[in-house]
């Protein structure tokens, strides 16, 4: 989904998210769930220096897509829904054209991963540029985690691109320059078929589906990725849904992508209180974007040293 939103990566020191079963077309294949117990994986933290403005950014291993051994590191993105995948490495490149997957039937299989003929292009970005994933519906399992530690997901459906493209200069990127582990609430807006691969998880019965980020390392986003252990947990205790552990924000309900990751709030800069829409986003490293109508020209830069206060509708600030 293409974010437009105000989002701030370093707001997110605990975060806490409810996932449910999500809406399937009639016609689409039923995901299959695996059932599962508390589960505690570590994430990979990492940090890069463009321009003179630091990207922090966190990833989660992918190492195996149905039976296919895989060692990519994806962006874990609270800011959109669904995961999407490079083929390349995955598929066969006799598979793999720039104009699309060759499929001689209604669907392609390979190594336990189906590949449909429904097509779709993702955009991710908007200040500053705009990155695009063309690609189709795909299922497959999906093991995430590495010897660290993981979990195998059942079969669940995701979005497997044939090439993505930066907007700005037309040019294809690298492979795998931009899978994204999309685990934001509802369905994907590009495919609905699509909902977070945490959401398909079936939980022991003392557990409610959902999961919670631990607080970050903040020392540990250097100019490599370093594994941090226990920062997501998948399954949540009564405990983590007591009002007394977290700031509780009730979401709200769209037709079209299902529960909407964005909570009402106020952002006070400069003498102004701006009414927020805003979306608490890992897959945006560095960029916090303000939307005001009432400001004077199109797009401005903040001065240094700006003093900047956000504040939900439930209180937190």
């Amino acid at each position: 989904m293409k974010k437009k939103y105000f989002s701030y990566f370093q707001l997110l020191p605990i975060l806490l998210v409810f996932v449910a079963s999500c809406k399937k077309d009639s016609n689409q294949p039923t995901p299959s769930a695996t059932t599962t117990g508390f589960v505690t994986l570590g994430l990979y933290e990492y940090s890069n220096v463009t321009g003179g403005v630091t990207n922090r950014r966190v990833f989660i291993p992918i190492t195996q897509i149905g039976s296919v051994l895989t060692s990519y590191l994806s962006a874990f993105d609270t800011g959109s829904t669904g995961m999407t995948m490079d083929a390349t490495g995955i598929l066969p490149p006799s598979y793999i054209t720039n104009n699309g997957f060759v499929i001689a039937g209604d669907s392609l299989v390979y190594n336990g991963i189906t590949v449909t003929t429904q097509q779709a292009v993702i955009s991710y970005g908007s200040v500053g540029g705009q990155i695009q994933e063309y690609g189709n519906l795909a299922y497959a399992t999906v093991k995430i985690g590495d010897s660290n530690g993981s979990v195998t997901t059942g079969r669940i459906p995701f979005f497997l691109y044939y090439k993505v493209v930066d907007v700005t200069t037309g040019k294809n990127m690298a492979a795998h320059s931009n899978d994204v582990f999309g685990v934001a609430p509802g369905v994907s807006f590009t495919n609905n078929a699509i909902g977070s691969p945490l959401s398909y998880f079936k939980l022991s019965n003392n557990l409610t589906n959902g999961f919670k980020l631990a607080l970050f390392n903040r020392s540990a986003f250097g100019a490599s990725p370093t594994y941090v252990a226990g920062l997501l947990t998948i399954g949540l205790t009564s405990g983590d849904l007591s009002s007394s552990m977290f700031v509780m924000h009730p979401l709200i309900y769209n037709s079209q992508g299902g529960y909407s990751p964005n909570i009402a709030g106020t952002i006070n800069y400069n003498g102004q209180s701006v009414p927020a829409t805003i979306l608490f986003d890992t897959g945006s490293p560095s960029v916090s974007v303000i939307e005001n109508s009432a400001a004077t020209s199109n797009i401005t830069t903040l001065p240094a040293n700006t003093n900047v206060t956000l504040t939900t509708s439930k209180g937190f600030s």
